[in-house]
């Protein structure tokens, strides 16, 4: 046997796989490929398998070899419970409520109205996810409780208020129920139905029709009160439990106003079928209804809420503006305004009024929109200075009283705002025009009260003949003759002469004179040679300078937003006209007023500034100067005080008295000049 041949058949197959390689690779590839794919098909099946057979809201989430749960949303955080009750009624229904609430594994608070205080805390409502439930009565004369006193009126001027807007309160989720007796027809329910219009026209969202409770039995649509209640309650956490899992039963469809639904689309959603005796109570209170769930935004486009919040008494709007809510700020140690840091006005005993409403200007920053009256004499009935300060005096002490209670309200402040120490003349028109201003002057003086007095400049006859004020005002809103009859629109014809006038008798008194400058963007900014011109013509010994307030929009005026100032722009107009008038400087500064004070150089004595008042040595100055008969005369510096360093340009505290405390509005927006 040939051992060659042995060799070649022993080698033979290896060699044939050796030539044969890549289609056994392509082969391994193959089948490789195929048992991958054969392992994911079957591992898809059984994911679907698995997701089928377990509900999608608790399946787990396989996330890098830990097991995660999907988060859960949540549509009701909690239950807010407020009460304002005289006998114990509605504090009794909210603790019924929250029971109620509980037995839903909701948090719930009970919140007595006159222990809550809305300006810091209600606007945390609208991010919250809480509902809030307000259950007040209807106490004497359709008044709130004295517990609900402060939350209502807080609530009514804030929806009037312009600067809080119609969405201040978008986001909230509110239900109201009212306690009342509709034996008193004429304000049944009135508070509940007020509370409920007033968070809506501030944007809140209403989850269900406002409930009303009878105490007339008779009346009743079940009986009693506590019926009326019980079926309220129960429609109330079957609304709950909607909103709980993130449902939301339909609005009326847009057709309400004022909190009233006009629609009966919904009414069958809320009575029980086959009930003829349901039907006839809802067919009697249809005109009362309002939607299962709306807000204002839903039910008004812009035009319509718009006029609903024009229908103000423009002089309690001033007041809400101005004058109640610096005095609320002082009472509770958060600040006083821009002349308690000019002057030392204690602004919680500072009463603002005016013996005339009438003014011979047009202004186009007017608050009062133009609503008084107008002309260049005095031509209407006259009330009697005594009067006038007899009913000023208690109108503001009943201001005053409005604060007891209201959470934050300093007890010694409240006993001091009793007592009245300042007057300013200038709530509204020209108090100069008052027949008896001399008069009333005087009375405010032999009461201790100091004399603060604006005029704007068109009676120089007026001014000249004026006894002496504690500090004296002069409105310069323009410094040509042009802006100032685009600013002012004066009524006069010579009124370009009369305001010149009426800065050159500014110039001859010896007490406290001011120049009010108002800055108005793109209308008076530019004019500082001619200002310069104006000081130097009635000489005063202070001049302050602010941007203008925006009142809100008018027909009367073209004013708006633009046309206000940012206090960076006020401080430098400031710094730019205090370099034409050497003998001034800048003396003190209140920033949240958009407001600053520049002051002669009389009033800087060894390198300090003092431009506070001592009252006191004013009230025995002018005591002296009536008991001469005239003839003892003083001069401003008789009675001046030392500027505090806070009070300062300059100074850190820009204004604020660092013996207050400054409270930021949490979600505020920006706010607008003005103190």
């Amino acid at each position: 046997m040939d051992p060659s041949a042995d060799t070649w058949d022993l080698f033979s197959p290896l060699i044939s796989l050796w030539i044969n390689r890549f289609y056994i690779y392509l082969g391994f590839a193959v089948s490789i490929s195929l048992w991958i794919c054969v392992q994911i098909v079957i591992k898809t099946q059984g994911k679907n398998l698995q997701e089928k057979s377990v509900p999608k809201a608790a399946q787990d989430l396989m996330t890098n070899g830990y097991v995660s749960l999907q988060e859960k949303d949540i549509f009701v955080s909690g239950v807010k419970i407020f009460y304002g009750s005289q006998t114990g009624t509605a504090k009794g229904f909210a603790t019924v409520l929250a029971e109620a609430v509980t037995s839903l594994d909701l948090p719930v608070a009970i919140i007595n109205l006159k222990e809550y205080d809305p300006d810091d805390h209600l606007i945390e409502e609208v991010t919250s996810k809480n509902v809030c439930v307000f259950l007040v009565a209807t106490y004497t004369d359709g008044l709130p409780t004295e517990s609900a006193e402060w939350f209502c009126k807080w609530l009514e001027e804030a929806s009037i208020d312009f600067r809080f807007g119609k969405t201040y309160l978008k986001g909230m989720r509110y239900a109201v129920f009212g306690l009342g007796n509709s034996a008193y027809a004429s304000h049944f329910n009135k508070v509940g139905k007020n509370v409920d219009k007033w968070l809506w026209m501030l944007g809140a969202h209403r989850v269900m029709s406002r409930g009303e409770g009878d105490c007339d039995v008779v009346k009743s649509k079940h009986g009693s009160i506590e019926a009326d209640f019980r079926a309220w309650k129960t429609k109330f956490i079957s609304q709950l439990q909607a909103l709980q899992k993130g449902e939301r039963k339909k609005s009326c469809g847009g057709h309400c106003k004022k909190g009233k639904c006009e629609s009966h689309q919904h009414g069958s959603e809320e009575r029980e079928e086959g009930s003829h005796e349901q039907d006839e109570l809802h067919h009697r209170d249809t005109e009362e209804e309002e939607p299962f769930e709306s807000s204002s935004e839903e039910e008004f486009g812009g035009e319509d809420h718009q006029s609903l919040n024009s229908i103000v008494d423009v002089e309690d709007l001033g007041k809400i503006m101005d004058h109640v809510k610096k005095e609320k700020s002082m009472l509770r140690g958060r600040g006083g305004c821009y002349k308690h840091t000019f002057y030392g006005i204690e602004s919680h005993r500072c009463m603002e009024t005016t013996p005339s409403l009438a003014c011979a200007n047009k202004c186009v920053f007017c608050w009062r929109h133009h609503t008084n009256p107008v002309g260049t004499e005095w031509r209407w009935k006259m009330d009697q200075p005594e009067m006038i300060l007899k009913e000023a005096i208690e109108n503001h002490q009943n201001m005053i009283k409005q604060f007891k209670g209201v959470p934050g309200v300093k007890a010694e402040r409240f006993e001091e705002g009793m007592t009245v120490k300042h007057c300013a003349l200038s709530l509204v028109g020209e108090p100069i025009m008052y027949p008896e201003i001399n008069r009333f002057l005087k009375l405010l003086h032999q009461c201790k009260i100091s004399s603060f007095l604006v005029t704007n400049a068109q009676f120089p006859a007026e001014i000249r003949n004026l006894e002496p004020v504690t500090q004296l005002y002069v409105s310069v809103d323009a410094s040509t003759k042009d802006s100032l009859k685009k600013i002012d629109r004066p009524l006069f014809k010579d009124f370009w002469q009369r305001f010149l006038d009426s800065l050159k008798a500014l110039a001859v008194k010896q007490q406290r004179t001011v120049y009010r400058l108002t800055l108005v963007k793109a209308w008076n900014v530019d004019e500082l040679q001619a200002y310069a011109q104006l000081v130097s013509l009635g000489n005063p010994d202070f001049i302050e300078v602010k941007g203008v307030t925006y009142c809100g929009e008018s027909s009367a005026s073209s004013l708006t937003m633009a046309h206000v100032p940012w206090h960076e722009e006020v401080v430098q107009f400031v710094h730019e006209l205090v370099d034409l008038i050497p003998e001034y400087e800048i003396a003190c500064e209140h920033e949240h007023s958009n407001c600053l004070l520049i002051a002669h150089r009389k009033f800087k004595i060894g390198g300090e500034w003092w431009t506070w008042i001592d009252y006191n040595r004013f009230q025995e100055l002018i005591q002296e100067y009536e008991d001469s008969g005239g003839s003892k005369t003083f001069s401003a510096k008789d009675y001046m005080a030392r500027t505090p360093h806070w009070a300062l340009f300059g100074a850190s505290e820009r204004g604020f008295d660092p013996k207050d405390t400054r409270h930021q509005r949490k979600n505020k927006s920006k706010a607008i000049s003005g103190c």
